[in-house]
């Protein structure tokens, strides 16, 4: 009966309020249940398991924000993981800067990697960080700043297609390279780590983890009403129209480059949000989230929920990392790359629309009345 009420709204407006329905109860509920549950109760939620879940929520964010510039406006980018890991750098700078005098060196203003490094004082770009609001700030600045230079100068050469493609990524791994570097002030191969408190609570307490799962289900809702406002409105049409036909949608008088960089911009300060929800949950940030390998499982998640619906997207990130946990922890987990490859594989061949696409479009023909037969014609007399 519950399936058969979901499957009844499938249609556009339906299903996208079904979800946020959801996911706002999941932001409650799960919370209430590991914060008010007692250990033994079978409606009790792990705090481990709420953290897992608020990562691939966290997830869930970053392939909206990708979906919005593949599946809509037909950019691919293989880079989203740059933005990404920038937010969560900029989270990770502020958390740093709360431990204080707690580090293991008791340095009240150089966090430990720069005390063992010999760094003689705080370098310019930490200043600030002290600050929540200034962190935020820059949580979203840093990842659409660079996006936005980025974007200028590539849309306005008009370089499209797989060479954008090969460009994002280049900047990735570029970026992976710097970040490497003991010298760049960001703690080089091991990140950072060991982060005390968030706003004065202890970032390990359970009360703090529920609410952090609580905002990030609140962020990826917003998120998602962000890019669904942007996709349905008439500036979405005109992006819709520069995927399908980008030469045609020019020659109409639309400057292209603009909506294109506008939409690249969104998209990675969206990231970067999704990258400063991650840190806290998971308690370390380092280069590996630069890794282009990174930005190209973004892509899997998409094509496998739905390229081109954002709640598809969203669906692919939870379903492919679910699918990751469960099998990276057996005797599967050396052969995980290659079923990850085998799934997209699967999906680009036989599911080119998605898990989401597919399911809809199982239903609207099953919801269609089947063709009546056509009347012969009488005999003339």
């Amino acid at each position: 009966m519950i399936t058969r009420f979901l499957l009844s709204n499938m249609d556009k407006r339906g299903y996208a309020f079904l979800v946020l329905v959801l996911v706002a109860a999941i932001g409650l509920l799960v919370p209430l249940a590991n914060l008010l549950m007692p250990a033994g109760s079978p409606f009790h939620v792990s705090t481990a398991t709420m953290s897992l879940w608020g990562k691939y929520l966290c997830y869930a964010l970053l392939a909206i924000s990708l979906d919005l510039v593949w599946g809509y406006c037909g950019i691919l980018s293989l880079g989203h993981g740059a933005f990404f890991a920038l937010g969560g750098y900029a989270m990770g700078m502020y958390l740093m800067r709360q431990i204080g005098s707690r580090g293991v060196y008791g340095n009240p203003v150089l966090p430990d990697f720069m005390v063992f490094l010999n760094w003689g004082e705080l370098p310019w770009y930490w200043y600030g960080f002290s600050s929540f609001p200034f962190a935020m700030l820059m949580v979203l600045l840093v990842p659409g700043l660079l996006a936005f230079i980025f974007g200028w100068f590539a849309f306005r050469s008009r370089v499209t297609g797989v060479y954008l493609s090969i460009i994002t990524q280049a900047l990735t791994y570029a970026l992976l390279l710097a970040f490497f570097r003991n010298d760049m002030g960001f703690g080089g191969n091991n990140g950072l780590t060991d982060f005390k408190d968030i706003l004065g609570f202890n970032v390990q307490a359970q009360g703090t983890r529920a609410a952090l799962f609580a905002m990030t289900c609140t962020m990826l809702i917003a998120g998602f009403l962000i890019a669904r406002g942007i996709v349905t409105s008439k500036l979405g049409k005109v992006v819709i129209a520069i995927r399908d036909a980008e030469s045609r949608t020019r020659f109409l008088g639309y400057r292209v480059d603009r909506f294109k960089l506008f939409v690249f911009t969104v998209s990675a300060c969206m990231a970067g949000v999704a990258g400063a929800l991650y840190v806290p949950q998971v308690g370390i940030i380092n280069p590996s989230e630069f890794a282009p390998a990174n930005s190209i499982e973004t892509v899997i998640w998409v094509a496998v929920g739905g390229r081109g619906s954002l709640v598809g997207a969203a669906l692919g990130a939870v379903v492919v990392n679910w699918a990751k946990t469960m099998f990276t922890s057996g005797f599967m987990a050396p052969y995980w790359l290659f079923a990850l490859g085998a799934l997209f594989v699967f999906v680009t061949l036989f599911m080119p629309k998605g898990i989401l696409g597919t399911v809809q479009g199982w239903w609207e023909k099953r919801r269609k009345p089947e063709a009546l037969p056509a009347a012969e014609p009488a005999p003339a007399e």
